[in-house]
């Protein structure tokens, strides 16, 4: 399996379609797997950059528009899907290109790892005291649990907050839940990495967003608000979408929520490097080097 990771911004798309081509003429089908969250979702083109039918080239694409707005994505649901999706490609014959910027999405596909039960009655709980308590409350119940995964986790990711104390409360230990430091690969696995320097990627990423709104992303989400976006766990809150709600709510103006969303991206893009540094496999290349495409051929086929 090939696996094509790296910040928001960085081209792994297109990366991916020109290493499916490449390995297509060298007579080794491809089939790419989605890794992005957001792109699960059915509508939520623009402000994902998803690549529609036309610009996927013919190649097939997998674990694209699977989900409703109002569906809560899991990554336990997703490992499940996304791994079958991959058992298929082989068996055809064919070569999965995994790729995507969602850490833990990656992780659960790649590595050899098995999430534990959930029960909907304790998130709920859980949910509703970090709703009335705010997260710092349930970060310093998490520290006294297991200090070390509470840094791992950090005190504003409530919705891993939430899952490590689920975890805890139906196993005894939050670390159940929570990737081993030194995974072993599931499948043998050739990773790449693109990367950028953090100006030209700021950069990139702040245009990215005003071409997001240029492109018609308000719009788009004013015809997901029938489908019940609002309701949707998961899909009210990505980056762009939560912001453009603000705004046709009135809440904040457009230069508020493009703004924010910029702001949001941003962190969000330190956040993915700071994870994926963490692999020690990784083949990094240059995101715009004028030799991409054969640096990730040679990386995949050497």
């Amino acid at each position: 399996m090939i696996c094509i990771i790296g910040p928001t911004g960085t081209g792994k798309s297109e990366l991916s379609l020109t290493l499916a081509e490449r390995l297509a003429r060298a007579g080794r089908p491809a089939e790419i797997v989605n890794a992005d969250a957001m792109q699960l979702y059915r509508g939520m083109d623009i402000g994902t950059a998803k690549l529609s039918p036309e610009e996927r080239r013919g190649i097939p694409h997998h674990m694209l528009d699977v989900l409703d707005v109002t569906t809560e994505s899991t990554v336990a649901g997703y490992q499940a899907d996304a791994r079958a999706a991959v058992e298929d490609i082989i068996a055809r014959g064919s070569t999965p290109i995994l790729v995507g910027g969602s850490g833990l999405y990656v992780a659960s596909v790649i590595y050899d790892f098995q999430f534990p039960a959930s029960d909907k009655a304790v998130r709920a709980r859980l949910e509703a005291e970090l709703e009335s308590h705010g997260p710092g409350e349930l970060f310093r119940r998490l520290s006294a649990l297991d200090a070390d995964v509470a840094a791992r986790i950090g005190s504003q990711n409530t919705r891993r907050l939430v899952r490590a104390l689920e975890v805890a409360e139906l196993t005894g230990s939050p670390v159940a839940g929570m990737l081993p430091e030194a995974p072993v690969y599931w499948r043998p696995t050739r990773i790449l990495g693109l990367r950028a320097p953090r100006d030209q990627l700021v950069a990139r990423l702040d245009e990215r967003v005003e071409r997001m709104w240029s492109a018609g992303l308000l719009d788009e989400v004013r015809g997901l608000v029938p489908q019940g976006i609002e309701q949707g766990v998961t899909a009210s809150r990505a980056i762009g979408y939560a912001q453009a709600l603000r705004q046709l709510a009135g809440t904040a103006t457009e230069a508020e929520a493009i703004d924010e969303t910029q702001q949001l991206t941003r962190r969000y893009a330190r956040r993915q490097v700071s994870w994926f540094r963490r692999y020690a496999d990784i083949v990094w290349l240059d995101y715009d080097a004028a030799d991409l495409g054969d640096a990730a051929e040679a990386s995949v086929t050497g």
